[in-house]
């Protein structure tokens, strides 16, 4: 038997049975069910498998929700922070932060998307209709259209039937058409004809696009110029259309990831600077003290200007509090819950239509599925007693009291083998 102190291990003291409490969510008085135990101390590892078991703590009472009794259910979700995803909305939030670092711009309005521009800049009007062939070829047969009812609509009034000869102006889009579709060379397009109010497109003017869209075909044209004739004539040759683009590399197409967004480079005139420091959580240090002085002054002005709150309620014990609050179930991913039964993180997208139909759900859907990690040898659990630490199969065998066995044995089906092997079990 080797001396406890020499290890510094968790020691915990179990309490046999459930406890049965009010409920803190629907206030049942009797209908919230645990089993628990007192953490006299508690190493980082055992507190992490614990939680993965289920386990959670309030100061050093560690319990276990009885989760198949208790009225309401407390699942473990696991957030994993090295493959966060961010949703849209949280690179929207970014994108609007790099943009006040910038150019020290703050969006005004709820409008998320980037503004129209109704002009290109740098582009070269035989390209342009290139690049656009098959919009513009929708815009003239609206164009057409539109003409020819005008034509005929004319010639009713007058009383006259309509002519076969065409008017002039239709005549020119459809030679632009015809030129278009032949593959001809582009030229600059002037269709002086307007078009009735509300019908087609004013081909007078270029189309409106969105800057980002705007971009991307200045980028293409660049491309294009660079681009020798012989790849173009390659690529036709092999009945594709010409590509504008080099072939994406595969990283090309995954999300963005969380490093790209936030360490985009800022110009060098960048209206604000944004530093980030980590600092010891202590307040001795002077540092944190500065820094937690800082956030709680912003903390409060935020409160009482948005949510109305008056000085009284916007203390540091409130301020403490909105720190260590957890994040919403499911905002973040990837979010996982755990199973109750076996143990194992299911996606929380798995999971959201069975807690649906019942408040209480299996996660894992392998019905063969078990606890991989359950007690399979109670007499290795560590019992420390009378300053010594002894396996259970040795300390059983001095006690004479066998109910005491019934606790033991519970107490490791709950905390799963590892746990039992590492932890020191108190016993008097």
């Amino acid at each position: 038997m080797a001396s406890w102190a020499a290890l510094s291990p968790s020691i915990v003291e179990y309490f046999e049975g459930e406890d049965s409490y009010r409920c803190g969510y629907c206030k049942n008085e009797s209908g919230s069910r645990s089993n628990g135990m007192w953490a006299h101390s508690m190493t980082v590892q055992d507190y992490q498998d614990l939680i993965d078991r289920g386990w959670r703590r309030s100061g050093k009472y560690v319990y276990k929700p009885v989760m198949n009794q208790t009225c309401c259910p407390q699942y473990t979700i696991r957030c994993r922070p090295l493959q966060f995803q961010p949703s849209k909305s949280h690179k929207k939030v970014l994108k609007k932060m790099l943009k006040f670092l910038a150019k020290g711009e703050i969006s005004k309005g709820n409008c998320e998307d980037e503004p129209m521009e109704p002009t290109m800049e740098d582009t070269v009007a035989g390209d342009f209709a290139l690049i656009n062939k098959l919009d513009i070829q929708c815009d003239l047969k609206t164009l057409s259209d539109d003409l020819k009812e005008s034509f005929e609509g004319e010639e009713k009034k007058k009383g006259k039937s309509p002519k076969k000869e065409e008017p002039k102006e239709l005549i020119q889009s459809q030679h632009i058409e015809e030129k278009l579709g032949s593959g001809e060379p582009s030229h600059p397009l002037k269709v002086h004809t307007a078009p009735k109010p509300g019908k087609g497109a004013d081909l007078s003017k270029p189309p409106c696009r969105k800057a980002k869209e705007i971009r991307k075909e200045r980028k293409r044209l660049k491309l294009m110029q660079q681009k020798p004739a012989g790849e173009l004539e390659g690529f036709q040759a092999q009945g594709e259309p010409p590509s504008l683009f080099p072939p994406k590399a595969n990283k090309s197409n995954q999300p963005k990831s969380l490093e790209d967004l936030i360490f985009e480079s800022l110009p060098e005139n960048a209206s604000h600077k944004l530093e980030v420091r980590l600092v010891p959580v202590s307040f001795e240090d002077p540092e944190f003290k500065s820094s937690f002085s800082q956030s709680f002054s912003l903390y409060v002005k935020y409160q009482m200007a948005i949510h109305q709150d008056p000085p009284d309620e916007c203390g540091k014990t409130e301020f403490t509090r909105f720190l260590c609050s957890s994040p919403l179930e499911g905002q973040y991913r990837p979010s996982d819950l755990l199973c109750p039964e076996t143990y194992v993180w299911v996606p929380i997208e798995q999971c959201l239509s069975s807690l649906e139909n019942s408040k209480y759900c299996r996660f894992n859907q392998d019905p063969e599925a078990v606890d991989e990690g359950r007690s399979k040898e109670p007499d290795r659990l560590q019992v420390f007693h009378k300053k010594a630490i002894m396996p259970y199969g040795v300390y059983k065998k001095q006690q004479k009291d066998p109910s005491e066995e019934a606790a033991v044995l519970q107490y490791a089906g709950l905390v799963g083998q590892a746990c039992s092997e590492r932890m020191l079990l108190l016993r008097n």
